[in-house]
């Protein structure tokens, strides 16, 4: 598959997971295990500069929906544990917490 297909679809998945844990009192938990498992084996499977390239912002999605999902699950659960494997820096004290930065588009 083409890589920026699969840049493409990973970014978009692991943003879609963000939206669906972030402030939701109604996630469906069973389904987070399963996902988190795709999103790590698609992060696996892109390349090292890819991935060493995208970590930042990888690193500020996930981590605020890592601390979206300790709330669900506890900082314990498997799910927890997969997308902590793919933060490279501190996970936010909280999902509110957002950097206050201009993107690149801005």
């Amino acid at each position: 598959m083409d890589l920026f297909r699969q840049l493409f679809e990973f970014a978009a998945k692991a943003g879609a997971f963000e939206g669906y844990v972030y402030h939701n009192d109604r996630v469906d938990v069973k389904y987070l295990p399963g996902w988190s498992q795709n999103l790590k084996k698609a992060y696996e499977l892109l390349p090292e500069n890819v991935r060493s390239s995208i970590q930042p912002s990888l690193d500020e999605t996930l981590g605020r929906a890592t601390r979206s999902v300790i709330k669900i699950l506890g900082r314990e659960h498997e799910v927890v544990r997969t997308l902590l494997s793919m933060i490279k820096s501190e996970v936010p004290e909280s999902p509110l917490e957002f950097e206050e930065k201009k993107r690149w588009f801005e």
